[in-house]
C-alpha cells in the first residue's frame, strides 16, 4: 500500500551563489602580477592581459543573470604599487523575482598605498519584476588611485522589453583613510517606470551612469571631461581629488556611447576591450 503524503509547501527555487576574491602585487621590476585567486560556485574570473603595469581582469557569472534570492560575493584588493582593472564579461541581466526575494550583490574594494584599481563592470540591466539589492564598499590608501563606472539600464527598449515594476536598492559607500568620502544610495521600489518619468527624477530616461575618479589629479582633469557630456550628463568636483559624473540617457546604447570616451580619457586609453565591442 502506498501512503500519499500532501505537499502543502510549494518547490523551492534553486537559488545562484558565487564568491570570487582577487588579489595582486608589486614585485620587482615594476611588475604587477596576480597574488592570491579563489572562485567559487557561479563566479569565474579569466584574465585575458597582463601589461606588466597592471592586472587586467574579467568576472564571469556562470549562472547567466540574477534573480530573487542569488548572492553574489566579491573582494578585490591592490597592494601597494600595484594597479588592477576589473570588468566583467557582458552585461549583468537581473531577472524577474518569482518571490519577494532580492538578488545580493555585494563586492568590497582596497587599494593601498600609492596602488591603482580601476573597477569598470559593464552595464546591469534590470527586467520588468526585477529585484537588486546592491552594494559597493570601497577602502583606499590616500596615496591610491580610484576609478570607478556603474552603469544602469532599465529594460531592454531595442528588444520591446520594458520595465514597469521592481526593487533597485543601490549602496555606493567609499572610505579614505578611514573617513566616510563618498556615500550615495539609490532606492526605487515599485512603480519604476513612472518615477523615472518625473522631471525631476529621470525625466523618462530608461538609463544612467555613475563615474567616480579618486585621484591626485582629478582636478586637472574636469574641464576636459565636461567637454565630452552629453546635454543630460553633469560633472562636478567633490573635493580637489573626488571627480563624480553623472549621466542620464534614453537607451543603453546612447549611454555606452557618451560612457566610452570619457572613460577613455580617465585611463589614458587602457579601457578593457570589451567596453570597445
Amino acid at each position: 500500500m502506498n501512503a500519499h503524503i500532501p505537499v502543502n509547501q510549494p518547490p523551492a527555487h534553486q537559488r545562484a551563489r558565487g564568491i570570487l576574491n582577487i588579489t595582486a602585487s608589486r614585485h620587482p621590476k615594476d611588475i604587477t602580477r596576480l597574488k592570491d585567486l579563489h572562485q567559487q560556485a557561479s563566479y569565474r574570473a579569466i584574465f585575458p592581459r597582463n601589461t606588466g603595469s597592471s592586472v587586467e581582469a574579467v568576472i564571469i557569472n556562470t549562472a547567466g543573470g540574477v534573480t530573487g534570492g542569488d548572492k553574489f560575493s566579491t573582494s578585490i584588493t591592490a597592494y601597494e604599487n600595484a594597479a588592477i582593472s576589473i570588468t566583467t564579461q557582458a552585461a549583468e541581466r537581473i531577472y524577474r523575482s518569482a518571490d519577494e526575494k532580492s538578488g545580493i550583490i555585494k563586492t568590497t574594494l582596497y587599494a593601498k598605498s600609492s596602488a591603482q584599481l580601476y573597477w569598470l563592470p559593464q552595464e546591469t540591466i534590470l527586467f520588468d519584476g526585477a529585484r537588486l539589492e546592491r552594494r559597493l564598499d570601497v577602502t583606499l590608501h590616500p596615496k591610491a588611485k580610484f576609478l570607478m563606472v556603474e552603469p544602469l539600464v532599465f529594460g531592454r527598449i531595442a528588444s520591446g522589453e520594458t520595465l514597469t515594476t521592481g526593487l533597485l536598492d543601490d549602496l555606493i559607500s567609499i572610505q579614505i583613510d578611514g573617513q566616510q568620502s563618498y556615500l550615495d544610495r539609490i532606492k526605487l521600489e515599485g512603480q519604476i517606470s513612472k518615477m523615472l518619468n518625473r522631471a525631476a527624477l529621470g525625466n523618462k530616461a530608461r538609463a544612467m551612469a555613475t563615474i567616480i575618479l579618486i585621484d591626485l589629479h582629478a582636478k586637472s582633469l574636469l574641464k576636459s571631461v565636461q567637454a565630452l557630456l552629453p546635454s543630460n550628463g553633469g560633472a562636478s568636483l567633490l573635493t580637489d581629488t573626488i571627480l563624480v559624473v553623472r549621466i542620464l540617457s534614453s537607451d543603453g546604447f546612447q549611454m555606452r556611447s557618451a560612457l566610452v570616451p570619457i572613460l577613455n580619457l580617465l585611463t589614458n586609453n587602457a579601457i578593457p576591450k570589451n567596453w570597445r565591442l
